[in-house]
């Protein structure tokens, strides 16, 4: 390691929120440094601190209920603890950048993205007008954005989740930070976008000198980039070496654990029965309008004529690049987004059926959303999230509803006592869970899962992994499964498909395609998920 002065050093740090009376300690004793240029990684199970540290070093925390009862933070010879907050906003998205986990909660709804990328520029650059805009397409470019000068004038909905993580990094990166903070900054992404944006990452770095911070639940993203490692776990850093010797010889038992986490098994061995769903010639078209008059002069085939049967009790797995239409498909499925072509659930024909005669088939057909945080109400109690769908349906007593709760939070692993808590007061991981069991908690026929386990670590993703196929094996349930995360989709799926650009590219029985993938883009995306780690210099 090089003897010159640590770009960001961090000593003894602690980290505790206070709520009335009680204070509870969530970081204690992180020590760490972060060399210029050098890529550090924090890793950890959900609710480990990694993101409440990294947070720290910008004081990101919502202060005062959170404080620092010891430690320090140094960059360039001062203390960010003890900085004022004027001092503090010249260093904040100028110096020191962040990428949140959850972009569609930190992207402004009511502003495009040529106006939040260029807010950025004028606040730190003093750039504005086509200056401004031109850096703001060369940004979309860099991070892979297609056809960039289309994507200014689109807000963040019209945005899928791993463009939308785009336009975060471009955001971090408009400054040319000397750290970027990278909150699982690849989360959203499927893996031949996490490969480009390792590299631009990499090629930054080599160009700007510029350190990275990253915080990731992804062991196999982590083991390409770093250079270090700390392992975090209850609020401690139990271990932290260089990436080369921690995965070669791991000291610590939780770091063994890490390390032989990742999801594994076969689909529950279920005959085929009855199709529980069948789709046919499926079309979502979005029209693209011009002129004064808004005629429509071409349309968006976000999905173009998709046929599929779902067995009941077999999961199909969907999984393609972010924007290839995959959650529209969902959406559709679910009568969520109007559509053309033919939907059968349980033998009944749904497209002509107005929302009211759809409603009593909600309870049979569920959805976990990918974004949780954005798709959880702040202003209810995790109770009252997970018990909504009971009361909407009169599903049992209110002795009865309350038992239905407790149980569907146990089995996805969180304690039922922390239904009296609120969205906010629970990590990324923790509120993916709570989410799942608003779903589980209605035992119904079909579950979509868009992205269930993107938000989670490798060791609650293996738990969350066998809970599924627990609960499909004991209710019979059937899985749409959108995934990004191959590993996982192998893990679970019976039938596989391939979707690029809104239409299929390659689908059939999962174990077949993953042994001997036909179409070129099938073959890219399972060697950009299971390729050996790059070499990294850990010198």
């Amino acid at each position: 390691m090089s003897e010159e002065k640590a770009l960001i050093e961090v000593r003894d740090l602690a980290v505790e929120f206070v709520t009335g009376e009680s204070r509870q300690r969530v970081v204690e004793h992180i020590s760490f440094d972060i060399q210029r240029g050098e890529t550090l990684a924090l890793v950890g199970e959900s609710g480990s601190g990694k993101s409440v540290t990294a947070h720290s070093i910008l004081r990101l925390l919502p202060y005062p209920l959170a404080q620092h009862p010891a430690g320090s933070i140094h960059y360039a010879g001062q203390d960010l603890l003890k900085l004022n907050e004027k001092a503090l906003r010249g260093i904040r998205g100028n110096r020191i950048a962040m990428v949140f986990q959850e972009p569609m909660t930190s992207l402004n709804p009511l502003h495009n993205i040529e106006k939040q990328i260029n807010e950025v520029l004028a606040l730190h650059k003093g750039l504005s007008g086509k200056a401004a805009t031109a850096r703001t397409l060369e940004l979309l470019d860099l991070v892979g954005i297609p056809e960039p000068h289309k994507r200014l004038k689109a807000f963040p909905h019209e945005l899928s989740g791993g463009q939308r993580q785009r336009v975060m990094i471009a955001m971090a990166l408009a400054n040319e930070p000397e750290l970027l903070i990278a909150d699982e900054p690849t989360t959203a992404l499927d893996v031949t976008v996490q490969l480009k944006i390792l590299e631009l990452l990499k090629d930054l770095q080599a160009r700007l000198g510029m350190a990275l911070l990253l915080i990731s639940h992804d062991l196999n993203l982590v083991r390409r980039i770093a250079h270090r490692v700390c392992v975090m776990q209850r609020g401690e850093i139990v271990e932290q070496a260089s990436c080369e010797q921690l995965f070669r010889a791991p000291q610590h038992p939780y770091t063994r654990e890490l390390l032989g986490a990742e999801p594994d098994g076969k689909p529950v061995a279920t005959p085929a029965g009855p199709p529980l769903l069948e789709v046919d010639d499926l079309r979502v078209w979005f029209p693209i309008k011009k002129g004064l008059l808004r005629r429509t002069v071409d349309h968006v085939k976000a999905v173009d004529g998709i046929r599929f049967s779902l067995p009941q009790g077999h999961t199909l797995g969907i999984v393609g690049e972010s924007g290839s239409g995959k959650s529209t498909l969902g959406l559709a499925i679910l009568k969520l987004l109007g559509s053309q072509g033919a939907i059968r659930f349980q033998g009944q024909e749904l497209q002509g059926l107005s929302q009211q005669q759809v409603r009593p088939l909600r309870r049979q057909m569920q959805v976990v959303f990918q974004d949780p945080f954005g798709s959880l109400s702040p202003r209810m109690t995790v109770g009252m999230i997970v018990g909504e769908g009971l009361r909407i349906h009169g599903m049992g007593n209110e002795a009865e509803q309350e038992q239905a709760i407790i149980d569907a939070l146990l089995e996805v692993g969180l304690d039922p006592q922390t239904r009296h808590r609120y969205p906010h007061e629970f990590s990324g991981g923790q509120r993916q869970r709570i989410a799942i069991a608003r779903a589980l908690v209605l035992k119904p026929a079909l579950i979509l899962l868009d992205e269930p386990t993107s938000a989670l670590d490798r060791t609650v993703q293996r738990q969350v992994v066998e809970l599924l196929r627990t609960l499909q094996a004991k209710y019979n349930l059937t899985y749409l499964f959108i995934s990004h995360d191959l590993s996982v989709v192998r893990a679970l799926s019976h039938q596989l498909m391939v979707v690029k650009q809104g239409q299929v590219v390659e689908q059939g029985p999962a174990e077949a395609i993953f042994a001997a993938p036909q179409h070129i883009y099938t073959q890219q995306l399972l060697e950009a998920a299971f390729m050996a780690p790059a070499a990294t210099d850990n010198t």
